[in-house]
């Protein structure tokens, strides 16, 4: 079976070469348009994705009261970013945070400074601004595996999954010519790419792809499962050397087998997949799905869950789409844990589930953010929803993400000035 995966994750890559059209971004530029454009919903009748039973008995967190959240703050940790589009850790180095620049490179800040030298700078090979650009980064979680993985926008506008290695006599600093691209998935718009890049407790690599963009998802992405667009892949990068493909399929994986079915799939229905974070303390999959003109929304996997199918095209948040007057499909859709309308922000940004121990007060909640409006919202990760989100923080930010550092505190990005900041919490 091993060996049948690898044959069919060559010939997919092969195929996304060739045929593939794949965007999305949630987080747009400081002059740049949210996304939310309206456009007609494609009328030819695709491969659909006819979802096929979880692959596992959902997972919740303990349950138990969390009482009301606390008012939340950001406290500064350091400037001089271009563009910050996310923030994270490694193993091997669990001091430090790791910040991704649109443009094309990963800085490093230590002890609360911004070091001078990037870890990595491809930027002469990245295609930046709006929605394109370097959006996504996951370090190998073994911390003697010097890989790198990033997900980026290359200058022919293809999205490209590559992984890079340190060096492993400075490991501040990554060999740009070390390059293994994993994946490469042609683009026929410049919006919607999705970008985020996450190894889940299983030790696989998480990769969550926008639609194809285009407004209204013309290219049917949401519905079709011959497309890696409007997804959410898992793969094992963990392949033997000498391998004749740069990653496997896991055997596991909800669609192996099926005809016009791409193996890689693990969730599928999704619009623009903005930021996507493991619960450290359950291993859920928290994902913030960009919405289209009216609803903003934040989907759960619990652990070990795949095949669950969120619905886009056919539905925005919990409202019909492509049937204005309600009366749409949903059997074997699976609906948002939040949503939010347009009144309170344009963008979501997926968070994570607070496990730190510098705020007690937060511990157990889920944080999420809108690009637009700056609000930060809470909610109880242990609830299926749909729920109202719980506001808790007018920041007046542009943020771009929500990360952790190693001990679990939550560091935020704001696109507009090129600050990190930690999150903080205060009395009710």
């Amino acid at each position: 079976m091993r060996a049948m995966s690898r044959r069919l994750a060559t010939a997919i890559a092969l195929g996304m070469l060739a045929a593939a059209t794949m965007t999305g971004c949630g987080g747009p530029g400081p002059t740049g348009t949210p996304p939310g454009a309206s456009g007609s919903p494609a009328t030819s009748a695709p491969p659909t994705a006819s979802t096929p039973a979880p692959t596992a008995t959902p997972t919740s967190a303990p349950s138990g009261a969390l009482g009301a959240p606390p008012v939340l703050a950001l406290e500064p940790i350091v400037g001089g970013l271009d563009a910050p589009v996310d923030v994270t850790w490694r193993a091997a180095d669990p001091g430090a945070l790791y910040a991704l620049e649109r443009v094309g490179r990963i800085r490093i800040v230590r002890d609360g400074e911004l070091v001078a030298a990037p870890l990595l700078d491809i930027s002469e090979g990245v295609t930046a601004g709006g929605e394109q650009g370097l959006l996504g980064l996951a370090f190998h979680p073994d911390p003697g595996d010097g890989r790198l993985f990033v997900y980026y926008t290359a200058l022919d506008g293809d999205q490209v999954v590559s992984s890079f290695t340190t060096d492993p006599d400075d490991p501040d600093r990554a060999d740009a010519g070390s390059e293994t691209v994993i994946l490469k998935m042609a683009d026929q718009y410049g919006n919607h790419n999705g970008g985020a890049l996450a190894f889940g407790p299983d030790g696989y690599l998480y990769v969550s792809t926008g639609d194809g963009g285009g407004g209204g998802d013309p290219l049917d992405s949401g519905r079709r499962l011959d497309t890696p667009l409007a997804k959410v892949l898992r793969i094992d990068v963990d392949v033997p050397p000498g391998s004749n493909a740069p990653y496997a399929v896991p055997d596991d994986n909800p669609f192996v087998g099926l005809d016009d079915a791409l193996p890689e799939i693990w969730l599928t229905g999704l619009r623009n997949p903005w930021r996507m974070h493991f619960d450290r303390g359950t291993g859920d999959l928290w994902i913030g799905d960009v919405g289209q003109g009216a609803w903003e929304e934040v989907d759960v996997a619990r652990r070990g869950v795949g095949g669950l199918d969120y619905g886009w095209n056919v539905m925005e948040g919990t409202h019909c789409f492509r049937a204005p007057d309600g009366e749409c499909a949903t059997d074997g859709l699976t609906p948002p844990v939040t949503e939010y309308s347009h009144d309170f922000g344009c963008s979501v940004v997926g968070g994570t589930v607070y496990r730190g121990a510098a705020e007690p007060s937060l511990f157990g909640w889920y944080v999420f953010a809108d690009y637009c409006s700056g609000y930060v919202w809470v909610l109880d990760p242990t609830d299926d929803g749909p729920t109202d989100p719980r506001l808790v923080l007018e920041s007046g930010r542009s943020i771009s993400a929500i990360g952790e550092d190693a001990t679990g505190e939550l560091i935020v990005t704001d696109l507009s000035s090129g600050e990190l900041l930690r999150i903080t919490a205060g009395a009710d």
